[in-house]
């Protein structure tokens, strides 16, 4: 099945393949074709040009897009969509003058959303989870990361990582699986950090390489949840497992998390909501991906990570929705790519670059994900009649997406 669309009005984020990520002064360049024809084959990009260039083409299906534009599909590499219920009395405690450390050491915050889960039948779980993958389709998400960590037991933890490996049978969005077993201590292990960073790595570990339940590990490294120490024994455990490091740091502090990352050579660090320069220094010659989250700033009131610092630096960005239930309830990668704009001062170019070619490489996509190339999945964004595409960021309360392609079919 070969598709045609015509007289789109500019093509955005053309590149070639051997293009994985982009960085510093590079992240200001986002290639593009006005007037321009692409083409699909099922569910492939098989070729794309400028209208004046287009010989004679056979297609079983020819679109005509005049005034529209076409961008690749958002790539979100930081998402905890599947969990259970919802957490607006702590929305409501925060507007009150409870900070998110306060509300979790009176019981809320994950360990609130572990206790739903463990109570959550896994067909129940299931159900809520597809709902939320499917709003982010709709919202021109094409690819996603998933991690566990509201389970924190080893039947729980198992029960989200099957549930993701569910969602990965059951749509064609690319789902990428993260084990997140450290994302905070339970009650009963306050007292005992030791045996439960035991129990992840001699009970679950094992079952999660056994079952083939994920690629990545993430350890919350953080005041008040995993120490650097702790974080490091964790990701040395899951790299023996064969499961590639990613991990949370400098969401509220500093305390040589970015440097463990970049040691064990995670794929990304995410949140870096404060950095200093030590931390920006560390990243550069690396592999590691830094991934800023600007709608859990947004919506816990915390500072936004300094992403001209980083860019400025030479450093690459990605950006993320940290969609979960407590710090970020949605999954709306559009007002990730507005809010980092706004209030984050990247350009257009930057924050698309950020949300697509970047995002992908965040995730292990970018052989097939983030950007129109001959022999990636077809797989992008149609917007609506718009004058630029510095007007997504810029109507940032409006739906600008006419529709979605995952896959070569439209969802």
């Amino acid at each position: 099945m070969r598709t045609l669309f015509l007289n789109i009005k500019e093509l955005i984020q053309i590149r070639d393949i051997s293009v994985t990520k982009v960085s510093g002064k590079e992240m200001k360049i986002l290639p593009t074709i006005k007037n321009a024809f692409l083409l699909i084959e099922n569910d492939t990009i098989i070729d794309f040009g400028s209208m004046d260039d287009l010989g004679k083409i056979t297609a079983d299906t020819t679109i005509d897009l005049s005034g529209k534009m076409i961008l690749p599909t958002w790539c979100d590499s930081h998402t905890h969509i599947v969990y259970a219920g919802n957490r607006e009395g702590e929305f409501v405690d925060r507007i009150n003058g409870l900070t998110y450390e306060e509300i979790a050491a009176k019981g809320g915050g994950i360990l609130n959303s572990a206790k739903k889960l463990q109570q959550t039948s896994e067909e129940e779980l299931y159900e809520q989870s597809s709902k939320r993958l499917e709003e982010i389709m709709q919202l021109g998400t094409g690819a996603v990361e998933i991690k566990s960590g509201y389970g924190l037991t080893v039947e729980a933890e198992l029960k989200m990582l099957r549930i993701i490996q569910k969602l990965k049978e059951n749509y064609t969005i690319s789902i990428k699986a993260t084990f997140l077993g450290a994302h905070a201590f339970p009650a009963e292990y306050k007292q005992d950090k030791d045996a439960y960073i035991d129990l992840i790595i001699n009970k679950m570990l094992p079952k999660i390489a056994k079952g083939n339940l994920a690629e990545y590990i993430d350890v919350f490294c953080e005041k008040g949840y995993f120490s650097v120490q702790q974080t490091e024994r964790i990701l040395e455990a899951g790299k023996k497992f064969g499961l590639t490091p990613k991990i949370h740091v400098n969401q509220f502090s500093i305390i040589g998390g970015v440097q463990a990352g970049v040691k064990y050579k995670a794929l990304s660090v995410d949140h870096l909501e404060v950095m200093d320069d030590d931390d920006i220094n560390s990243l550069k010659n690396t592999n590691t991906m830094p991934v800023a989250l600007p709608s859990c700033s947004y919506f816990l009131s915390i500072p936004y990570a300094p992403a001209r610092k980083m860019i400025e630096a030479g450093l690459p960005l990605a950006l993320a929705t940290d969609y979960n239930p407590g710090s970020t309830p949605s999954g709306n990668m559009n007002f990730v790519v507005s809010t980092a704009c706004i209030k984050m001062k990247m350009t257009p170019e930057e924050a698309i670059n950020a949300a697509t070619i970047n995002g992908a490489y965040a995730m292990g996509l970018s052989d097939s994900h983030g950007s129109i190339t001959k022999g990636k999945k077809a797989n992008f964004i149609i917007t609506k009649e718009i004058p630029s595409y510095g007007f997504l960021p810029y109507a940032f309360g409006s739906n600008l997406i006419d529709s979605v392609y995952i896959n070569g079919k439209k969802i």
